[in-house]
């Protein structure tokens, strides 16, 4: 079975999100570079060196760049190969949104749709 592993939250204006997410919930946030289109890690609990959760009752995420393939937040799941879940998504009557990116250190990543128009998230994790 696939689990849901991360969260992304789209974002008009990237400082005042990272401030309100902050402040509200206590979440620890780390600006990421230009080379990882500005995003934005979001850690919601204690994480390991690595900044995985420490927990495995919680998840982090990330703020984003609000853009047409993420309006509103977009729950990302795990498969164990990213191009065959997408081409699966797509025998079941959903769709590719953008296209299936290779994120470095972190996994094969890509947007889909679902029946419903809800966009989701799948990835397959970058293992060492």
């Amino acid at each position: 079975m696939n689990r849901v592993v991360h969260f992304e939250i789209p974002a008009e204006n990237l400082d005042r999100a990272k401030k309100f997410y902050s402040e509200n919930f206590g979440w620890t946030v780390n600006q990421l570079g230009p080379e990882m289109g500005g995003y934005v890690l979001a850690h919601t609990g204690p994480t390991d060196d690595k900044g995985m959760p420490q927990d495995k009752g919680f998840i982090n995420g990330g703020l984003m760049k609000r853009d047409p393939s993420a309006a509103s937040p977009v729950i990302v799941i795990a498969v164990g190969d990213a191009d065959k879940a997408v081409d699966k998504v797509k025998k079941s009557g959903g769709r590719l949104v953008g296209e299936i990116l290779d994120i470095p250190n972190v996994g094969r990543y890509a947007r889909v749709q679902d029946t419903e128009g809800n966009v989701i998230g799948i990835i397959k994790p970058f293992m060492p």
